[in-house]
């Protein structure tokens, strides 16, 4: 299984040092393969452990990008990839900016982490997403309430390749205490079946961003 490391190809990740853990992680394997929703397991780098089939379909028509798979590091598909709005609906106010608030939270706590620090040199690279993390994201936290910024029970825009499913999902976290322990979190994308003729023709896709940034916090003025 490939991860992301920082800025660089995906590298291989060392596994746990513990037997036990490696055994668990296996068998974790197993149940997430079992649940016919989207679900990953990714670490404090949002770097992936785990995933299931389902998480490979949502993403599997996604091109290719060196640094940005969704496989590989979740974060950085959110941020980065030019395909990620045409998955992930109203991209940038549903996705991008709670996923940089927790990007935030995440160096505050591990602000030494190399992989973090590679996040962050390439969002400084970007001048409006930059501005964004730097001096919209408060702004934009204290306008819509914490609850915003949180993954688990959020209902968020997600527009599925498989036209059964509708145009939401809700985000559930759901990470036992020993894959915490691990420094691991999972999350599953709850899809909802579509609702037809009631709602009327699924609308097309938007095109994907042709520049890494985000516009729905301006940059402050000079």
């Amino acid at each position: 299984m490939a991860y992301q490391a920082g800025g660089q190809r995906p590298a291989p990740r060392p596994v746990p040092a513990s037997v036990e853990a490696q055994a668990y992680l296996q068998d974790y394997a197993a149940l997430l393969e079992a649940v016919s929703f989207p679900s990953v397991v990714f670490d404090h780098r949002w770097d992936v452990v785990l995933s299931n089939a389902a998480f490979e379909t949502l993403f599997g028509g996604v091109g290719p990008h060196p640094t940005a798979m969704p496989g590989d590091n979740f974060l950085r598909f959110v941020l980065f990839h030019p395909d990620a709005a045409t998955i992930l609906g109203d991209h940038e106010s549903s996705w991008c900016l709670p996923m940089l608030a927790h990007f935030a939270a995440a160096v505050e706590r591990h602000g030494q982490d190399r992989g973090l620090l590679s996040i962050r040199r390439d969002i400084a690279q970007d001048p409006i997403m930059d501005a964004a993390y730097r001096h919209g994201l408060p702004h934009w936290i204290r306008a819509v309430g914490a609850n915003a910024v949180e993954h688990d029970g959020a209902v968020r825009p997600l527009l599925h390749p498989d036209p059964r499913w509708g145009t939401d999902c809700r985000v559930v976290g759901e990470t036992p205490r020993t894959l915490q322990d691990m420094g691991y979190t999972r999350m599953t994308l709850v899809l909802r079946e579509a609702r037809r003729p009631a709602d009327g023709p699924r609308r097309p896709r938007r095109a994907g961003r042709t520049s890494n940034h985000l516009s729905v916090v301006p940059s402050p003025e000079r």
